[in-house]
């Protein structure tokens, strides 16, 4: 595509938003940037294009879509956002910077999304092909824009790709070779008006799939069960409790994939060394990428059995007479929540609080009843928390994080699990969920 002479809006001036105006400016655009925040706010790789002939800083209001050939927004920034409706109106084209990456990639794409586990199964998917041999670039959600990547001469075997729903909102063609759908729970209703909304978008990740593709469901998630009929890809599921016909699964204690084709093989299901059903999914789905990319068995068992995990998901934070902290300051969502609780058969003291993103905190209460011993509702959320979650639990209310630490620490004891397992936002308090999390591993050191 030429962008010569065009003239491109680019929304948001985090770092997707200043990759996407600088490759635009070498496309020979004249790019426009605009953001709700004034630009000695914006990061620090806006220096860097500042003073280029081909970059103009518009205000941050419909004006300055006058002229504009097409808009690109960073992923923070919601679809009832005004400058966005009115492009619609004007009928202005609006397209994602995955979208815009994608069309000048040449390099195949493993995509991975859902509400929680990408992160975990886009690094470890990665490891497993880089351990097999395969050149990987490993990026988009996860760090590294694809924007990024299609400035490069692109000699690697796979793109692999953690994709948000926020990325998915504004894509035409967009075609992942393997797209993984790990689950779908009530997340960012705040931002796609409903939770048909939500899963309408993360169902796109299929739909420019043919049938030389792959997609990749959860055959236990019931959101998932009408999404695979409308899909040409070759529809591949995994399951962490139901044997499938075809698929991969967990049975006696083993991992059993049997391909397209009839083949089947085997990988003992202790070679993880993650906690939680959860993570056996994220791996599994892993392994079947992997496998369907050509990695052999053997290189994904040793890149398996390596990966311990990443930072604040259900990560032990520190033992104090004999009580184990866990950071989980990832889990953003009720979905992520549960999934933490079933991981533990010890009594549990949960920390749940922060920015509300709509969450439907009344499906926690059932596990709640059966996990915890108490409930500690912490930062904006603890008021709307507590009036859904009901009595079932004790319920005590802390206007900080560190208030709510330190009450878990006088309350629990011996055997107890203090578990940061938010449910929420942390922009209330933290700039982000990494911030949060090593507050909570500081607060702990310091009990």
């Amino acid at each position: 595509m030429d962008f010569t002479g065009k003239k491109i809006v680019v929304i948001g001036m985090g770092k997707t938003g200043i990759a996407t105006a600088r490759f635009l400016g070498k496309q020979g655009a004249k790019v426009v940037v605009t953001d709700e925040k004034s630009s000695d706010q914006w990061g620090g790789d806006f220096k860097q294009i500042s003073d280029e002939k081909w970059l103009e800083v518009g205000d941050y209001n419909t004006r300055v879509l006058e002229g504009a050939d097409m808009v690109v927004p960073s992923p923070g920034v919601p679809p009832n956002n005004d400058l966005l409706v009115e492009a619609q109106k004007k009928n202005i084209s609006v397209v994602s910077e995955i979208e815009l990456a994608y069309w000048f990639l040449k390099v195949p794409i493993i995509a991975v999304t859902g509400t929680n586990g990408k992160t975990t199964t886009t690094t470890l998917l990665g490891k497993i092909l880089q351990r097999s041999g395969k050149k990987v670039f490993v990026g988009g959600n996860i760090g590294n824009p694809l924007i990024e990547y299609a400035e490069t001469s692109q000699k690697d075997d796979f793109i692999v790709a953690e994709i948000s729903s926020f990325q998915l909102q504004w894509i035409e063609k967009f075609r992942p070779f393997i797209a993984i759908l790990l689950n779908i729970t009530c997340d960012h209703i705040n931002y796609h008006g409903s939770f048909a909304e939500y899963r309408r978008i993360k169902a796109g990740i299929f739909a420019n799939q043919t049938k030389t593709d792959f997609a990749i469901l959860n055959a236990l998630d019931k959101e998932q069960d009408s999404i695979g009929d409308g899909i040409e890809a070759q529809v591949v599921k995994f399951s962490s409790k139901d044997v499938l016909s075809e698929g991969i699964f967990v049975k006696n204690n083993e991992i059993v994939f049997i391909m397209p084709g009839g083949n089947e093989e085997k990988y003992p299901l202790n070679i993880i060394n993650l906690p939680g059903l959860h993570n056996v999914e994220n791996v599994i789905a892993a392994i079947m990428a992997a496998r369907l990319c050509g990695c052999s068995q053997e290189d994904i068992m040793a890149a398996v059995r390596d990966f311990r995990g990443l930072p604040h998901r259900i990560e032990f934070a520190g033992e104090k007479n004999s009580i184990k902290f866990y950071d989980d300051s990832k889990g953003t969502n009720v979905g992520s929540v549960l999934r933490a609780l079933e991981t533990f058969d010890r009594p549990v003291i949960l920390l749940l609080g922060g920015r509300d993103k709509d969450g439907d905190f009344e499906s926690l209460k059932p596990l709640l009843k059966k996990k915890t011993k108490k409930a500690i509702l912490f930062g904006e959320a603890r008021n709307r928390i507590a009036s859904l979650i009901g009595e079932d639990v004790p319920v005590s209310k802390k206007t900080t994080l560190r208030e709510a630490i330190e009450s878990a620490h006088k309350d629990a004891q011996s055997g107890d699990v203090v578990l940061l397992s938010p449910g929420c936002a942390s922009f209330d308090e933290f700039a982000n969920y990494k911030e949060r999390g090593n507050f909570f591993k500081d607060v702990v050191r310091n009990l």
